[in-house]
């Protein structure tokens, strides 16, 4: 049986990654349809934009591979700090403090196995039975 990687990607999302790296450590491991779950009852702010992005994902799954979303399941979920806006706020005596909005970059890939490969399977092992009843 064949595995197929599918990845999506999403890119300076303005949440730190310290905050989502909470959410995505609840769905790492799971099936699409549990992540699905978790993700809707999660309250964090950073759970609906995973949320999206894992759909993305069972949609290039779905449209590029033709893989079934119930056989699909999170292999990998990685988050990256991307780059940081930096501004500033005034403060007494007409000086500046810096503020560093930070931003996260999330990857996300999901593994499933091919429907040609589940119907090789099938196919082979029909083969081997149609094989056996005609040795009978």
């Amino acid at each position: 049986m064949s595995e197929v990687l599918v990845t999506a990607k999403l890119n300076r999302l303005r949440v730190s990654p310290r905050k989502v790296r909470l959410v995505v450590d609840l769905v790492r491991g799971k099936s699409v349809e549990e992540a699905r779950q978790i993700l809707k009852y999660t309250v964090r702010a950073s759970a609906q934009p995973v949320a999206k992005l894992l759909e993305s994902a069972v949609a290039n799954a779905r449209h590029n591979y033709r893989l079934a979303p119930e056989s699909l399941k999170i292999s990998r979920i990685t988050v990256d700090e991307g780059q940081t806006y930096k501004r500033f706020r005034p403060e007494s005596r007409g000086r500046v403090a810096p503020i560093h909005k930070k931003t996260s970059h999330i990857t996300l890939t999901l593994v499933g196995q091919s429907q040609e490969a589940e119907k090789e399977v099938k196919g082979g092992k029909e083969a081997q039975s149609k094989a056996k009843a005609k040795k009978k």
